[in-house]
Parts: structure tokens; C-alpha cells; sequence
């Protein structure tokens, strides 16, 4: 790639940043995008809903700059959750790294790597300390659960846990099949909310239509009415089915239960233990927060989630091998001659100076995104049906397989996108494998420069713009939709946006000997990044679910995988410049790298995996002067009911049902 193109690609990437900045400082302060803009605030009633015009309101601002900057972390962690915190942390992290590369790079960033460590890990203990208590703290996950001739899973859990914890167990929830179920009251609650929303129209001619086919043959009716009825049906399916689950409530349990204790000790001493001689029965792990539980899986056994993580791994590599073919394509893009030899009735339009630059400069970066931006939804589709029981778990999964995904296919197939001998000769001969990767990773050096202006800069300017969810609105009113009273906050999708930053993060260590030409490049985008997420998170996402800064621990993994690749490269680097001292000395910093990484997992990572005793007993303590905590532990004993087994209320005509049809033990 050359000068030329690599500047058309900034240029053009620069300019749709400054658009999608002008745009959003515009149409942010108009009302009707506050749905889009600002859901948090329109969810919490913090906006005022009336619509009204000001010619102020169509001028440029940067207002928002300020009011996301403002708030202090504290106030952030208050109100975004520790995972939020330590988004952001992830851009201010990486800032600090990239600014001091002219220092000596790796101990600089091991130190940073400890020091992030161990500030995210007192974070932790700190949130923990400072938290209510919390259903899931008191609770662990069991499965596996034996069942005995003549008894049910409720009696063999009770009876389990009275004799081997009689002095810390609390109670138990069995969790029952409620697919079918689920799936009437997924409908119904589609149905209602499609009621709500005609409802609120102000239209009364499009109320009616006809009940024939496609709306245009038959009797004319009042959709509204229609769907009424059409809800009180479901409706009543739905408490048919919830009758028949509590009539039969023992044939329809399955072998995983949630089990309460009187204290987070007593629960972390069951989920510490082996509770059987046989390992595979009474499997005990984390129980997720009430919320965060993903239902579909607990009546799997453990050899069917062992074959669904399987045939999961199998479907990633195979998307992995078969995302080389556009990453061919994209690597075609940026050589010309290539272009010319496989397209030569396209020779006189790539002469042009201004096509040639934009197609090497601007549009292989573009494609590339454009086919990554399909990789973490097929990745959270994978880890949703891996077997997990939370929300948090599949997306954790996800995000690590996007990362490396990403890592692969986006780093080492465009660095290895030469000919296949080429990639033969690079595992058939190992010890050339540090020249190999200099020689492969410094030709490419340009077009990383274009791909963290386009996914980077105009990626990430382009979320503060959100087009699709704005386009989706303003077709929504164009339709006559409109928008309900309910608003749909989104979550932030951590498993897209972490494996992006560390990506970016990859490749300013691993090009810091052989093209500090980027390091600017990604300076600019981590300073943006971390202004923009601050004013998504405090406008726009809302946390669903909260893992208590553990993604940090992935974030950790990923840089120390980079500075050892950087390692690597250096020796070949410095092997292909003929010093072989640099190159020998060069040898021991992978090896220190590696055993400072050993040290961090020995003295940080036991924290992220479970809470110490000394911090459970501490909050135990607490809690015996807490007036509020036998109101905590009648809660908890239903905490963990499978929301399909509540009553249920959708239409207005329908006398709803009070009481609950299960009851935990």
C-alpha cells in the first residue's frame, strides 16, 4: 500500500468521524431521538417527554463531551455496575501503555499489568463489601442430583443437605421442563406488547382492517379487539399449562436444584467441596444472580452439554478455516498487480490515481469489518447453546472466542495471507518461525494502519451515532408503529467491544519495534473510545447482568499473549538485521514475561474465581446487625423460582391469578 492510499484511507475515515460527531451533537437534543440517544433517561422518567422545538437545538455542541467526562468513577460504578468500570478502564489501560512506548516497553507494561491487576481486584473485594446482600452470594448451583426409587428430586435434595450441611443449609428450589411454557409466554408477551403499542396510536382509521387474506378480503374488524382476544386465549393457555406443571410438579423436575444457605461461608463451603465419591453427581458450582439465569439447558445431562461444547468448538474452527476466503479477498484488494492479472477489463479504471487509492487504502479495511461485524452474533449464538446457565457465562464465552477469532483471522491471516508453501514453511520449520513472522508481519504494517482508522476511528464514531437503531426508529414512526411507553434499554455488548480493544491493543505492541508509525494512530482511537463508551454507558446502555469485573482476568491473558508475540517478532527482527546478541539477549524477556504472567494468576486470579473467607465472614458479621436480613432470607427462598411459574396478567379482562402454583421447599 502506498503513501498516497494510506492517506485517502485517513482522509476519508477522518471525515465520516467529523460526520457522525456533527450529526449526533445535532440530533441527540431533538426529542423525538431521545428514544434512541438517551433510553436510559427516557426509561427512568429522567427526560421530559414533551416535544417542542429550538433553533439552538440544531446547532453543533459539545456538550456532551463535558457531561460524560463529568461523572467520577465512583459515581460510574454506582450506577454502571463493575463490569462498566472496567470497560473503561480497558481504553484508560491501553491509553497509558501505547503513550509510553518509547520507555522500556515490556517492563513498563508489566507493571501496568500488576498494577491493573491488583486495583481491579481490591475494586472487587471492595464492590463485594459494599454490596446489599445478594441472592446468588447465598446460593450455589447443584446438578447431577440422584434420584432414589419412590423419592423425588425435592425430597433427595432436602434430605442430602440437611444431613451433610444441617447447620448452614437454608432451602432448596428443584428446577422443573418449562420450554413449552416459556414459549406461550414469550408469545403472549409479544402479543401484549403489540396491543400496548395500537393502543397508544393516535390513528383510529388504522385500527381496523379486514380478516381475510393479507388484510384485504373479508369482514372488517378492530385489530385491537382481535388481538385481545387473540391474548385472552393465550393467556389461558399459558395458566393451563402452568396448572398442569403444578399438578405434576415431581414428573416434570429435573436433576439441578438452587440451594440456599444461612450464610455466604456455609454456601462457599458446599461449592468448594466434593460432595459425593462420585464426581459427576451432586455437582455443585456458582449459582448466577436471579436474572442472569439461562434455562433452557438444566434439564441436559452432563454428557449432552459435554457433546453440545463439542460440536461448538468444531463450528468455530470451521467458521475460523472458512473466514480465510474473505480475508484473501481483502489481502487481494491491496495489491494491484493482482487485481490487474485476475480483472483485466478493470486495467483502465485502477490507472486512475484516485480509484487505486481508495480501493488499496480505504476499502480492504472496509470489507474486512464489514464481514467481522457478523462474528459476535454467530459467536454468542454458539456459546448460547454450549450448556451454559447464565446470561454472564455465554457472554463471557463469547467474548473469548471473538477475541481470538479476531486475533487469528484478523491478525495472523493478514499477516500470513502470502501463498500456501509460505504457510507450510512457517509450521514445518519452527526455528525460523521469529524471522518468518518479522519478514510477514512488518509487510503489512500499512494496512493495520488503515484498519484502526477504519474499524477503529470510524467504528467507533459510529456508535456514538447508533444509524441502525436510529434508522429503525424513524422507520418505525414512518410505518406508523411509533414507539410505546415501554422502552427497550440495550446492554452493552462486551463480547463485540473487548475482543476490539484488546485486537487494537495486539497490534500497537506487537508493531512497536517495526512501525511506530501506528502508535498514534491507536493513541487517538483509545482516547476516543474512552470518551465515547462513557457517554454510551451513561445515556444509552444499561447493565443487564453484573459479573464483578471478571473480564478483567481476559484482559490481562490477551496483553501478555501480545507482549510475548512482540518478543518473538523481536528476536526475528533483530535475526534478519544480523545481530545476534540482540537477538540472544532478546531470548530470556518471553521466559520473564511468562513467569511475571505466573505470578499475577498465583496472586490475583484465586480472587476472581471465589470470594475469600475472610471477606464472606467480615460480611456475615455484618449482616447478624442487620435488621433487614430475616426479610433477605424470606426472599431467598423464592429467589430462584423459574419466572414461568409466576401468575401472569396480560389482558385487562382477564381475572389474573395471585398465588404462586410451586413452592420452594
Amino acid at each position: 500500500m502506498i503513501l498516497s492510499a494510506l492517506l485517502t484511507s485517513v482522509g476519508i475515515n477522518l471525515g465520516l468521524c467529523f460526520l457522525f460527531f456533527t450529526l449526533y451533537s445535532v440530533l441527540r437534543k431533538q426529542p423525538w431521538n431521545r428514544y434512541v440517544y438517551a433510553p436510559r433517561s427516557v426509561s427512568a422518567k429522567k427526560t421530559q417527554t414533551e416535544d417542542h422545538f429550538n433553533l439552538e437545538s440544531l446547532l453543533p455542541s459539545t456538550g456532551w463531551v463535558k457531561r460524560a467526562w463529568q461523572p467520577s468513577e465512583a459515581d460510574l460504578l454506582d450506577s454502571l455496575g463493575l463490569d462498566a468500570v472496567v470497560f473503561l478502564r480497558s481504553f484508560i489501560f491501553r491509553l497509558w501503555i501505547h503513550f509510553s512506548a518509547a520507555y522500556v516497553f515490556t517492563g513498563v507494561v508489566c507493571y501496568f499489568l500488576y498494577r491493573e491487576y491488583k486495583y481491579v481486584s481490591g475494586k472487587r473485594i471492595a464492590f463485594f463489601h459494599s454490596s446489599k446482600p445478594q441472592p446468588h452470594h447465598f446460593t450455589i448451583l447443584v446438578r447431577g442430583i440422584p434420584l432414589s426409587y419412590g423419592s423425588s428430586y425435592t425430597e433427595s435434595v432436602e434430605s442430602f443437605f440437611t444431613e451433610y450441611h444441617p447447620s448452614t443449609y437454608l432451602s432448596h428450589y428443584v428446577v422443573h421442563r418449562t420450554r413449552k411454557l416459556r414459549s406461550l409466554i414469550s408469545k403472549a408477551e409479544k402479543l401484549q406488547r403489540r396491543v400496548r403499542r395500537l393502543k397508544s396510536e393516535n390513528q383510529t382509521q388504522q385500527r381496523y382492517r379486514r380478516d381475510g387474506f393479507l388484510g384485504l378480503f373479508g369482514q372488517r374488524i378492530n385489530i385491537v379487539d382481535y388481538y385481545e382476544k387473540k391474548l385472552e386465549n393465550l393467556e389461558g393457555k399459558v395458566r393451563l399449562e402452568q396448572s398442569s406443571l403444578s399438578t405434576q410438579a415431581s414428573a416434570e423436575e429435573v436433576s439441578a436444584a438452587f440451594v440456599s444457605f444461612k450464610s455466604r461461608y456455609g454456601a462457599a463451603i458446599a461449592l468448594s467441596m466434593q460432595q459425593s465419591v462420585n464426581p459427576t453427581q451432586w455437582v455443585t458450582e456458582e449459582a448466577p444472580e436471579p436474572h442472569d439465569v439461562h434455562w433452557p439447558f438444566f434439564s441436559s445431562s452432563i454428557m449432552e452439554i459435554w457433546v453440545c461444547k463439542l460440536v461448538v468448538i468444531i463450528l468455530s474452527v470451521l467458521l475460523i478455516v472458512f473466514f480465510v476466503i474473505p480475508v484473501l479477498i481483502v489481502q487481494g484488494l491491496t495489491h494491484l498487480d493482482q487485481l490487474e492479472t485476475w480483472f483485466p477489463f478493470l486495467k483502465s479504471i485502477l490507472s486512475m490515481p484516485f480509484v487505486s487509492q481508495v480501493i488499496t487504502g480505504y476499502l480492504p479495511s472496509l470489507i474486512l469489518q464489514l464481514f467481522l461485524s457478523f462474528v459476535p452474533p454467530i459467536m454468542k449464538i454458539f456459546s448460547s447453546v454450549e450448556g451454559y446457565f447464565s446470561y454472564s457465562e455465554i457472554i463471557k464465552s463469547a467474548c473469548t472466542k471473538v477475541l481470538w477469532f479476531t486475533i487469528w483471522n484478523t491478525f495472523f491471516a493478514n499477516v500470513l495471507s502470502g501463498s500456501a508453501l509460505y504457510r507450510v514453511r512457517l509450521f514445518l520449520e519452527p526455528k525460523k518461525i521469529p524471522r518468518l513472522l518479522a519478514e510477514a508481519v512488518s509487510g503489512q504494517a500499512t494496512f493495520f494502519i488503515a484498519y484502526v482508522v477504519t474499524s477503529g476511528w470510524t467504528s467507533v464514531a459510529s456508535e456514538l451515532f447508533r444509524l441502525i437503531p436510529l434508522v429503525c426508529c424513524y422507520f418505525k414512526r414512518l410505518v406508523g408503529k411509533g414507539i410505546g411507553e415501554e422502552v427497550d434499554v440495550p446492554s452493552i455488548p462486551y463480547h463485540s467491544n473487548i475482543p476490539k480493544v484488546l485486537l487494537f491493543g495486539l497490534i500497537g505492541i506487537t508493531y512497536f519495534l517495526l512501525a511506530p508509525l501506528i502508535l498514534p494512530f491507536l493513541l487517538v482511537y483509545f482516547c476516543m473510545a474512552y470518551l465515547i463508551f462513557r457517554n454510551q454507558l451513561l445515556n444509552v446502555y444499561e447493565p443487564k447482568c453484573e459479573t464483578g469485573g471478571k473480564f478483567w482476568p481476559i484482559v490481562h491473558d490477551s496483553t501478555i499473549f501480545s507482549l510475548v508475540l512482540m518478543h518473538i517478532i523481536a528476536i526475528g527482527v533483530f535475526g534478519l538485521k544480523k545481530l545476534a546478541l540482540a537477538s540472544a539477549l532478546t531470548i530470556p524477556l518471553p521466559i520473564l514475561t511468562l513467569l511475571f504472567n505466573e505470578y499475577c494468576r498465583k496472586r490475583f486470579l484465586p480472587i476472581f474465581r471465589a470470594y475469600p473467607a475472610e471477606c464472606l465472614m467480615k460480611k456475615d458479621r455484618e449482616d447478624q446487625n442487620n435488621p433487614m436480613i430475616v426479610d433477605f432470607f424470606d426472599k431467598l427462598v423464592t429467589s430462584y423460582k423459574d419466572p414461568a411459574l409466576s401468575p401472569i396478567q396480560y389482558s385487562e379482562s382477564t381475572d389474573g391469578y395471585n398465588s404462586p402454583l410451586l413452592h420452594s421447599a
